[in-house]
């Protein structure tokens, strides 16, 4: 199989460079890529347009999507655009799309199908800073590292945040994503939670389960297990193309 990775906010290709030789060595291919606006692609604009791009460059028949984080985002877009090339979806500690809603919405989707736009989901605005051109940033190493790296040692999680790079919402804060395709193609898909998450709340992840239709899988590690615990997280990914849905999707809860 040929593992996707898609990084989730803040984040780059950077963070899969711990998995990947996991997965190759137990047989399996895998890539990265940046987003645009992240990792080596920082100076782009990220637009929903060009987001989408750099993932339908890079698909291949019967590839396996991971989408970490914010990246479930991304991978379900693919999926939508071209599900003929997809196996499998994975989505890591992810968000799932609100049909017809805003990239943000589905951040603070609630059980009871409400959105709460001014709900801190993952503590994380505490440790952000807001710059001259609207982007956001961490403020310093220390809200990083217990928001994503926590049980990652100092050295690793010192060299993950020197890589993070601000977020800029561009047009996903106008614009809604809509993927009728991805709900009709019901592809192979899978979830997993990070028993350690302090970014993903577990109500959270526990309704985007649901609304995916899956029993979720589990690691005990932060919303980082690709540098925390990379060998177990690439058994596992391995092991969620094996599983099948439960349920139906739900596009909007």
């Amino acid at each position: 199989m040929r593992f996707v990775l898609i990084h989730g906010g803040f984040h780059g290709a950077w963070c899969w460079g711990r998995t990947i030789p996991e997965l190759k060595t137990l047989g399996h291919e895998a890539i990265a890529i940046d987003i645009p606006g992240h990792g080596e692609r920082v100076h782009e604009e990220a637009t929903m347009a060009g987001r989408l791009d750099a993932v339908l460059s890079v698909l291949q028949p019967g590839d396996v999507l991971v989408g970490h984080s914010g990246g479930g985002l991304e991978i379900t877009r693919a999926a939508d655009a071209a599900p003929e090339l997809v196996s499998h979806v994975i989505y890591l500690a992810a968000a799932l799309p609100l049909e017809g809603q805003l990239m943000q919405e589905a951040l603070v989707y609630r059980d009871d199908g409400s959105t709460e736009a001014d709900y801190d989901v993952t503590r994380m605005l505490r440790h952000l800073r807001i710059n001259a051109d609207g982007s956001m940033a961490f403020a310093d190493f220390d809200g990083a590292w217990d928001l994503f790296y926590h049980d990652c040692d100092e050295v690793t999680a010192r060299w993950a945040f020197a890589q993070l790079t601000p977020e800029s919402a561009g047009d996903t804060a106008t614009t809604p994503i809509t993927v009728t395709r991805f709900w009709e193609a019901d592809l192979p898909r899978s979830f997993i939670v990070c028993r350690l998450d302090r970014a993903q709340p577990r109500w959270l992840a526990e309704v985007t389960s649901r609304r995916l239709g899956v029993d979720p899988l589990t690691i005990d590690t932060s919303h980082s297990p690709f540098l925390s615990r990379p060998a177990e997280l690439a058994q596992l990914l391995i092991y969620a193309t094996t599983t099948r849905p439960v349920g139906p999707l739900k596009p909007n809860g």
